[in-house]
């Protein structure tokens, strides 16, 4: 009796060591697979999720790892959706409008998740329950296999065959032509290799003239359709083009006719004008300002009834016209002189002007009060030319 308990206590005891390791294992494996640890579940939809992306796959952003793939759950379209197991630790430092691409360490590597820190992140945060879309998943290399077959699937051998066996015979006994032009192109791109930096300088400028030829698109085919017009017009007008054109040359014929045989006048003529037009040039302000003045009287509306308005006033004499002294002169040497022109204020008394154009009111001092008495003027300031010119005295002497 007492060696069956010991059977049965020793039978208890490696069934304990067995469960206890059991325990231990399952514990260990629970704990390296994150079981016992909190997650925060995130959903990614992706365009399809790769050959080597398995569930417990590593999500990392900027290389630290925040989670892991829980599960992949295959879309009716094709897609797959991706179960995320966030760090709950890290999702505060993650923000709301994060990317996701599907990445590969190395060309036959395990996919796992990264995510892509934005270009301008919003103050929000990732959240449960949030679902991200992938933005791209890395081609892999049976991608490119598959693509391959594809398209050698669509050449037929017969024809392959046939354009081997024409490039091998077109290359038959070229060896030294084709060496030679392997040379040459070699010495070529050398001496186009000191240009690359201009040529990628413009490429990349490029874009910006062709942007610029397709703004002035409109306007060009504009001028060639008014172009083509014009021609048009030009051949169907051709007879009288011709005729315009005979007619312009009989025009040009008698005017070279005209001016031979007038050059002596025509230049005697311009010699002439000179001084008048050095004059009208250094004149040209007061010559502007007086135009200028008359604008308000042009542009002054008519009066209210037809008939012609006179303004009469009555002022003190001023003196009178003498010959031969009162006789213009051509010595001027003031100036232009605009007197306030072309916008005299008002109540504004312009200076009074001295010049040789007639008598001069300031001559003798007394303007306004004239005492027709010659004979006290010549008492006062001595003799004094004749008298006054009238309709009975023209130009005579006193």
């Amino acid at each position: 009796m007492n060696e069956l308990s010991q059977n049965a206590i020793r039978l208890l005891a490696g069934l304990s060591s067995i469960a206890a390791l059991v325990a231990v294992i399952t514990l260990a494996v629970t704990l390296f697979r994150g079981g016992l640890t909190p997650t925060v579940p995130i959903t990614v939809v992706s365009p399809r999720a790769g050959l080597v992306m398995n569930p417990d796959a590593k999500v990392k952003m900027r290389g630290v790892e925040v989670g892991r793939v829980a599960s992949i759950e295959p879309q009716p379209n094709g897609g797959a959706a991706l179960h995320l197991a966030m760090d709950p630790a890290e999702l505060p430092l993650i923000p709301a409008n994060v990317g996701v691409r599907i990445a590969a360490s190395t060309v036959f590597g395990a996919k796992f998740v990264e995510l892509v820190a934005p270009a301008e992140p919003t103050s929000d945060v990732l959240r449960a329950g949030q679902v991200l879309s992938a933005a791209n998943v890395t081609v892999e290399n049976n991608t490119l296999f598959q693509q391959l077959g594809s398209v050698l699937s669509q050449i037929e051998p017969m024809k392959l065959n046939e354009t081997l066996g024409a490039v091998s015979s077109a290359l038959d006994g070229r060896g030294d032509k084709l060496g030679a032009t392997t040379s040459q192109l070699d010495a070529l791109m050398a001496t186009l290799e000191p240009t690359f930096a201009q040529l990628q300088h413009g490429l990349e400028v490029a874009p910006t003239v062709f942007d610029t030829y397709a703004d002035a698109a409109p306007d060009v085919l504009t001028i060639a359709s008014n172009a083509t017009r014009m021609s048009r017009t030009i051949r169907e007008e051709q007879h009288n083009l011709d005729a315009f054109l005979v007619n312009t040359i009989g025009l040009a014929d008698v005017g070279n006719d005209v001016v031979s045989s007038n050059r002596q006048p025509l230049t005697d003529v311009v010699h002439l004008l000179a001084p008048t037009t050095d004059l009208t040039n250094e004149y040209n302000r007061a010559l502007n300002c007086a135009l200028a003045g008359t604008l308000p009287l042009a542009k002054s509306p008519p009066p209210s009834l037809p008939g012609s308005m006179i303004m009469v006033g009555f002022v003190l004499g001023a003196e009178r016209y003498r010959y031969p002294a009162n006789l213009p002169k051509v010595a001027a040497s003031g100036g232009p002189q605009c007197t306030d022109l072309p916008r005299v204020a008002p109540g504004k008394r312009t200076p009074y002007v001295v010049a040789d154009v007639a008598a001069n009111p300031w001559e003798y001092g007394n303007q306004g009060i004239v005492l027709n008495s010659d004979g006290l003027k010549q008492l006062l300031f001595g003799p004094i030319d004749g008298p006054p010119r009238n309709t009975a005295q023209i130009g005579q002497p006193g």
